[in-house]
């Protein structure tokens, strides 16, 4: 099969299309033949080699963690999936024409193979993240780096819950954040105080990691309600980093509920062939994305 791997850390022309061996689904796992793979900033990250002291990983290795696809092999002890069923979920190396999953759940109806691709882990993050920082209705939760996957899904899972959020962008993305039913106003000089116009801040968000977390602890004056997924620096200022996944089945359940309650939807802002991951990994690193990026097989 091909898919694409990295034989050592450095920029997107470390990666190559490769033709590898097939995996094979073992115990509580499934495989898919893989019609499209999310791309996460965790996976140009993961390239890079900056997490190697806390997560190593041996090299050649693939790339990708979300797909979506079609069942054709199921694992012993696995029920209530066969195969055939069209799925998303979490694995391992899925920028590729088959890979294993070990979370997954159907596909929605509403959703296409690309589009369900880029749930899986912005869903779980989300979720997770609006539960450590512990914002509640009726507060208001601020999101730096609010357009991208992880943003896109925080703001309609916190509106849901009768959150408000104030989401910072790029000036394209204004649009689109007030679409998503957030308070919205652009990143540079002043931004602090264009915030503090819109309310008063419980908690915030950084999910850009652009050295915001200074002014993140002066807009909520508390480093329990502050937390990053992006800045690696974080932790020396007193502000956790959310880097360990959580329940990634429960996270997919509640994303089926929500798409099908017509309340989330996360757009593809670009699909890329396999024989392109580097360029999606450049446009990832890039930044300013509005929803998804998708590697299709």
């Amino acid at each position: 099969m091909k898919r694409v791997s990295f034989a050592e850390f450095g920029g997107p022309d470390v990666l190559h299309l490769e033709d590898a061996a097939e995996p094979h689904a073992g115990p509580g796992q499934i495989r898919v033949a893989v019609r499209a793979a999310g791309v996460n900033p965790v996976d140009w990250r993961i390239r890079e080699g900056q997490f190697q002291k806390v997560r190593p990983i041996e090299l050649p290795a693939g790339v990708g963690q979300d797909a979506s696809g079609v069942v054709d092999e199921v694992g012993e002890g696995v029920e209530g999936v066969e195969t055939g069923d069209h799925v998303f979920g979490r694995g391992l190396s899925t920028y590729a024409e088959f890979a294993v999953l070990s979370a997954w759940a159907r596909i929605p109806e509403s959703l296409t193979f690309e589009e369900a691709a880029g749930y899986p882990s912005v869903v779980e993050t989300a979720l997770r993240l609006i539960r450590q920082v512990g914002v509640r209705s009726g507060q208001t939760l601020l999101v730096s780096g609010a357009s991208g996957g992880v943003g896109s899904a925080v703001l309609q899972i916190a509106r849901d819950r009768g959150i408000t959020v104030i989401g910072t962008a790029g000036a394209a993305n204004q649009d689109y954040l007030h679409s998503l039913g957030a308070l919205a106003t652009t990143y540079g000089e002043g931004w602090v105080e264009r915030v503090r116009e819109l309310g008063q801040v419980d908690a915030a968000l950084d999910l850009a990691g652009s050295g915001v977390i200074r002014e993140l602890l002066e807009l909520t004056g508390d480093t329990q309600k502050v937390i990053s997924i992006a800045d690696l620096g974080a932790p020396e200022l007193g502000v956790r980093y959310s880097g360990v996944t959580g329940n990634v089945p429960q996270a997919l359940a509640e994303a089926v509920a929500l798409i099908s309650r017509g309340k989330l939807h996360i757009p593809v802002e670009k699909s890329y062939p396999l024989t392109e991951a580097a360029a999606a990994h450049i446009d990832s690193q890039a930044g300013h994305t509005r929803g998804r990026r998708v590697v299709v097989v």
